[in-house]
């Protein structure tokens, strides 16, 4: 349904000196840091961003945090995986701990008028793209539809994953992934 975009340029890709370049930023040389963050912020930020609804402050700020969070977890970063998985489970964790942080409390992103315009003409009287349509349907969902669906369609998680990441049960997993999607096709009505 979705995939993921990264914005890592392909000459910049990351290849298997991240290795050395994770033991130099557990040495604490900072360079080898901000190396690794040029290669993998763009891959980080997206994911973040489609968690929370693409707000865009929100989604610097859990990147910033996020990367906060490698750094002070770099010495005992194992290579149990390779770094760029690890950085991006540690990402999706540190915004899913956000998200439920905020459960229960007033939030915008959970209006379910926010794209009353959406997929309608604009003012030169053409229709909105598709991709940008889809991108305003997917964070206007609730906050934990949203996770499940970026969670499932775009990242590729199981039902079990997700269910233990978000503290449900399974099939409250598939439940929520499937109100996402209905609620994506109402939004997006004859585009979907």
């Amino acid at each position: 349904m979705l995939t993921a975009v990264t914005d890592i340029p392909t000459d910049e890709a990351p290849s298997a000196d991240d290795r050395d370049l994770v033991g130099a930023a557990a040495r604490g040389e900072m360079a080898a840091f901000e190396t690794l963050y040029r290669r993998h912020a763009g891959r980080v930020h997206g994911v973040i961003a489609r968690l929370v609804g693409h707000h865009g402050a929100r989604a610097e700020d859990l990147t910033q945090e996020a990367f906060v969070r490698a750094w002070q977890a770099l010495p005992a970063f194992r290579f149990e995986s390779a770094f760029g998985t690890w950085l991006h489970r540690l990402a999706v964790n540190t915004a899913l701990m956000e998200l439920r942080s905020r459960r229960g409390k007033p939030q915008l992103d959970d209006d379910e008028d926010a794209l009353e315009y959406v997929g309608s003409a604009d003012s030169a009287g053409h229709t909105t793209a598709l991709s940008m349509d889809l991108e305003r349907a997917v964070a206007s969902l609730p906050p934990r539809a949203r996770a499940v669906l970026v969670l499932y369609d775009v990242e590729g998680w199981k039902h079990e994953e997700i269910a233990v990441e978000l503290g449900m049960a399974v099939g409250s997993s598939k439940a929520q992934l499937h109100r996402a999607r209905n609620l994506l096709r109402e939004r997006l009505g004859g585009q979907a």
